[in-house]
């Protein structure tokens, strides 16, 4: 069950889901479920030159009540053969332990662990094998990574869907961006409801997708 969030809390996760899904990293898709916005699902593509180039890699974040005092909780859900995740998928990396710092935020933690792929640290190894073979034999761990990238990342496209098909769809239809209006509509209605407490609210006019837009980033500007 998902656990319940507090407004501060609810506001700034929900300001950075409605940044992430309208201007999200380059090469990273945020997936949101509406019914679970402490469960964040994102796909990371192989960065070109490594051994993970051409798969996509989904990991998953959860949110703890207690964010962003602490940092949200990484795991690998596409198995990768990497010094820094375990067979468990478990990532090793500072920033999700004591290099945590209020202001960073998901998209910090995102793009901190993309960068993994490209700089993979042996001295600090989940998965000693791997870690072995980047000290000692690049070639050979370069290999072994590049095989479970093809076994378990590289995505097969199905017959007369042309690339890129799927992604950035109609918010109205569904995709990421869809996901995301869901949440975010969700989530104001949540922390509205909190915030009155038990007055009662007369209908208002729905907002607009530039007005949400401008009230949440409002919120986030003071709180900076």
């Amino acid at each position: 069950a998902q656990q319940r969030l507090g407004g501060g809390t609810l506001r700034r996760l929900v300001g950075e889901l409605t940044r992430l899904s309208s201007n999200p990293p380059e090469g990273i898709t945020v997936s949101i479920n509406e019914d679970m916005l402490t469960e964040i699902t994102a796909t990371l593509q192989g960065p070109s030159g490594t051994p993970y180039e051409k798969g996509h890699f989904d990991v998953r974040l959860t949110i703890d009540p207690t964010y962003p005092t602490t940092p949200p909780r990484g795991v690998f859900l596409t198995k990768i053969f990497h010094p820094n995740v375990s067979d468990q998928g478990e990532i090793c990396v500072n920033t999700l332990k004591k290099d945590w710092q209020k202001h960073y935020g998901i998209e910090h933690v995102l793009v901190t662990i993309k960068c993994l792929l490209i700089y993979p640290n042996g001295e600090s190894a989940l998965n000693e094998e791997a870690g072995r073979l980047l000290l000692e034999r690049y070639d050979d761990y370069a290999r072994h990574a590049r095989l479970m990238t093809e076994v378990h990342a590289v995505r097969k496209r199905v017959a007369g869907e042309a690339e890129g098909d799927g992604e950035n769809r109609d918010p109205q239809v569904g995709g990421p961006a869809g996901m995301a209006g869901g949440a975010v509509r969700r989530a104001e209605t949540e922390a509205e409801d909190g915030d009155a407490g038990r007055e009662t609210k007369k209908p208002r006019r729905a907002l607009t997708a530039r007005e949400k837009e401008r009230k949440w980033r409002k919120m986030n500007l003071r709180r900076l």
